[in-house]
């Protein structure tokens, strides 16, 4: 049974990838304007461009026909951080603009056309930061910050930011974020009041308000309470996520009004349990809402064989979400693939991490300091069928290549083969042929 509109869309809508936190080790940094004295000034700019085609569109809202799609995205932001040493810890902000565009046919998925320009206030925020002030703490073991900022949990299985951003899609009411869609230039919650308890070792909590203004997330308010050990060989965390609020107006378009009320439970831990070239990684999840119990869970082991040359690392995942889960702001913390799983699958074909077994197996190699390799494979299977039938494999190859300290580039080709069509069942429109998915991503950093 092919889903509705409504249906499709009360798959999660977090599609966005944010494409910044690939930089892994990237050495990202502002251009210092002022230094004297604790008191620090610095110009933050930000410049990200993508170009993109598929040999195939997907009916994710019922606006796109049969054929490829080409467009381009790009975004600057640009503004002012610094600090302020005090007798006791040290005050800190920012304040950034955001300019964002998009070009061309739109995203493959419809949820933008091409037309979409805007500039707004990206980051706004002021801080608080012990440091050596209250040494039982640790350094900096008290931070406190409030304003419009990005705030991540874990490593995004749930919370990572807020870069959904759709263009001019017409959905029953004006969802429009300022295009850019791909590279998820909006990234920052409107609100937040964030306390940060603990130093970088031993036990450690953390307690948020979060209040986003996407019309994507139907503007969600969450309260967040997380506690985490770290030690050398891993970090063991718990989350409790509480739905205080949605719009509705969004909520009722997108499938959303359970977020209101609902209670979201997170174990989680990551590490190499002492073994050097070994990395584990899990986490299990389970939502209370008021049509029933959801979860999701992964598994995840890496290895990196530090003997052989360009370093290999391969990688292994499981990862299992249930018929009606809702991954919430989950967002892109440790490269391709996490936790957009396939760029074609994550941003415009689905699953988005509901209603599906994802099987995955990675590779990279880094034959220069500045440079990576990888190869993503991704195998994508549904729970239920009658809610869209989304299953399929994808393949992407990438390089990720830091030219100099200030400019990255990184190209990917990737093949997506749907199990159906859009006739029958799938999101893929008119065809289940093998989609060609070419992206070239160009960014600066000062």
């Amino acid at each position: 049974m092919k889903p509705t509109i409504r249906e499709r869309l009360r798959l999660p809508v977090t599609l966005a990838l944010v494409i910044g936190c690939a930089l892994e080790g990237a050495p990202l940094q502002a251009y210092e304007l002022y230094n004297q004295d604790g008191s620090v000034l610095n110009a933050d700019v930000e410049a990200l461009f993508a170009a993109m085609r598929s040999s195939e569109s997907y009916d994710l809202v019922g606006n796109r026909d049969k054929g490829d799609s080409s467009w381009r995205e790009g975004y600057v932001k640009y503004g002012l951080s610094g600090s302020q040493a005090l007798p006791a810890g040290t005050f800190y902000g920012a304040f950034n603009l955001l300019s964002s565009a998009s070009w061309g046919d739109g995203d493959a998925a419809g949820l933008s056309d091409g037309s979409e320009r805007r500039t707004a206030v990206e980051d706004s925020y002021l801080g608080w930061r012990s440091g050596s002030s209250l040494a039982w703490l640790g350094e900096d073991g008290l931070d406190i910050s409030a304003g419009r900022q990005v705030v991540t949990l874990g490593d995004g299985f749930l919370i990572q930011g807020d870069p959904v951003n759709f263009g001019n899609v017409d959905l029953g009411a004006d969802f429009n974020r300022g295009g850019a869609y791909y590279l998820a230039a909006r990234k920052a919650y409107d609100k937040t009041a964030v306390l940060r308890l603990g130093g970088v070792q031993g036990w450690r909590g953390d307690l948020m308000w979060l209040k986003s203004d996407n019309p994507a997330q139907a503007e969600a308010e969450l309260a967040v309470l997380n506690l985490e050990h770290v030690a050398e060989a891993g970090t063991l965390g718990v989350s409790w996520i509480r739905g205080l609020d949605v719009e509705q107006r969004y909520a009722e378009i997108l499938g959303l009004e359970q977020r209101d009320g609902m209670d979201t439970l997170s174990l989680r831990g990551r590490g190499n349990l002492g073994v050097e070239n070994l990395q584990l990684a899990a986490e299990y999840v389970t939502q209370d809402k008021s049509e029933g119990r959801e979860n999701a869970w992964y598994l995840e082991g890496s290895w990196s064989f530090a003997e052989v040359p360009w370093t290999p690392t391969a990688t292994y995942r499981y990862s299992r979400f249930s018929e009606a889960f809702d991954p919430l702001f989950y967002g892109m913390s440790r490269g391709y693939g996490t936790w957009f799983q396939g760029e074609v699958a994550a941003n415009y074909a689905g699953p988005f991490n509901s209603n599906s077994r994802v099987h995955h197996v990675g590779l990279k190699v880094a034959p220069r300091e500045n440079l990576t390799l990888g190869a993503l494979y991704f195998d994508f299977d549904p729970l239920d069928k009658a809610r869209g039938n989304l299953g399929g494999r994808e393949l992407d190859l990438y390089a990720e290549w830091m030219l100099n300290d200030n400019l990255f580039v990184s190209p990917l080709l990737g093949f997506y083969k749907p199990d159906r069509s859009s006739e029958r069942g799938g999101l893929q429109v008119g065809t289940d042929n093998t989609s060609t998915y070419l992206q070239l991503v160009v960014g600066s950093f000062f």
